[in-house]
């Protein structure tokens, strides 16, 4: 993570020390790189520069309005999974013409919401979806573009949580029904068939599965060809990985090479969705040390954030690599095998297990590595705990791209009825 290290003992965020930002924003929090999400973007963007493409980033993974706005300066569009991620995307200036909308459950008010907006098209997920899209659709006197997502029970060879293009997986229209499912579509008065969407999974370390199910899609598409379906777009979704620990995973221009000789002749559009490559090591938790604790069998470093802050570890197992804010060059430092634990009242709550390293001091910060992806997304008020500031850097400035929650904030919109009064 080049846009992270360390300069004359200090942790940097580009030309920002952490210990600047924690003493103005205090800790926990969330710390950005600009420079690396632009960077990330381009990779991705310039290595398919000879292929019609849209890379329409998968918002789930940071949907800060901040991070959002850099990537629509980028000409980035998006790839949303609920109402509220398209108000975040017009909200950042991402243009509707080049938003997709997945996921298995949207609701009648927001495919309603997105027809209004005239976003690209629908990842559609069942028959029972496309019913759906059909009537609300008919209501407005409209037609909506569509892609049918298929499960092409491909095995991604990620963690079961996210992967997503087997049999058992709940996305997508299996493969052995896609036939069908297009001919119903293709009946359906206010259904217009544009596209043909697959995604198998994230944090994609091998670029085999990812080919393999390409070709099934290829393979689709030409038998579409012959029930006179065109497609114009074919959307491969996202999923490449990012190191968090030892991982080797490919590089834009690795999945380019493998991708292009497929095709090259292919008269539609690719779509992409990147997520995770683009922001997962853009971006740090910052914490602070508040306890040492010593059990017979196990030592634990207690921090100030926690479970609810980044749940990654306890949901998924996920490691993060953690790094003293301030650098140890003391070779006599003591290192300990410990567990870096916050204050939530779960034994699930943890950042680290077994973990070595050195024995930092109470009052000390440290970095969370590659928790940019899924890290506040995904955070919430359990244990009735404000949600953290999010710090975006910029060169030698850093801003404050969301307040720290208040105890005031974890009560707007309750209300005790008259009747407890």
């Amino acid at each position: 993570m080049p846009d992270f290290r360390y300069q004359d003992g200090e942790f940097y965020c580009e030309d920002v020390p952490f210990r600047k930002i924690a003493e103005a924003v205090g800790t926990p929090c969330y710390v950005y790189s600009r420079a690396r999400v632009i960077r990330q973007y381009r990779a991705f963007d310039s290595a398919f520069k000879d292929v019609p493409h849209i890379m329409a980033y998968a918002i789930k993974a940071n949907s800060n309005l901040a991070i959002l706005r850099v990537l629509a300066k980028e000409g980035a569009g998006g790839d949303i999974v609920s109402g509220g991620e398209l108000y975040r995307a017009l909200k950042a200036g991402i243009e509707p013409q080049r938003i997709v909308f997945a996921g298995v459950g949207k609701t009648d008010d927001e495919i309603r919401y997105a027809l209004q907006t005239g976003i690209l098209m629908f990842n559609v997920e069942s028959s029972a979806e496309l019913r759906a899209i059909d009537r609300v659709a008919g209501d407005l006197k409209t037609k909506a573009r569509v892609a049918l997502r298929i499960n092409p029970d491909i095995d991604p060879k990620t963690h079961p949580y996210i992967s997503t293009g087997l049999k058992k997986s709940k996305f997508g229209i299996s493969a052995e029904r896609a036939l069908e499912e297009f001919k119903l579509a293709s009946t359906l008065r206010h259904i217009e068939i544009v596209g043909v969407h697959k995604h198998i999974g994230s944090q994609l370390t091998q670029l085999s599965p990812y080919v393999e199910a390409l070709r099934k899609m290829l393979e689709l598409i030409e038998q579409l060809k012959e029930i006179r379906v065109e497609i114009r777009y074919l959307n491969v979704g996202g999923g490449l990985g990012i190191t968090y620990q030892d991982e080797t995973p490919p590089q834009p221009e690795d999945l380019s090479q493998a991708l292009a000789p497929l095709v090259k002749d292919l008269k539609c559009t690719l779509l992409f969705e990147p997520g995770r490559s683009i922001v997962g090591n853009a971006g740090v938790l910052m914490t602070k040390v508040l306890y040492h604790k010593a059990n017979p069998d196990k030592t634990f470093i207690i921090v100030d954030a926690a479970m609810n802050d980044l749940i990654r570890p306890s949901l998924y197992g996920a490691y993060h690599e953690i790094k003293p804010v301030r650098e140890m060059r003391d070779k006599f430092r003591k290192h300990v095998l410990a567990d870096v634990v916050g204050p939530i009242c779960e034994s699930g709550d943890f950042l680290a297990k077994d973990r070595m390293m050195p024995l930092v001091d109470p009052g000390e910060l440290l970095a969370v590595m590659s928790a940019g992806a899924y890290g506040f997304s995904m955070a919430s008020n359990y244990n009735s705990r404000p949600r953290v500031p999010e710090v975006l850097v910029s060169e030698k400035e850093f801003h404050v791209v969301r307040a720290r929650e208040n105890y005031d904030d974890l009560v707007r919109g309750e209300t005790i009825p008259a009747f407890l009064e």
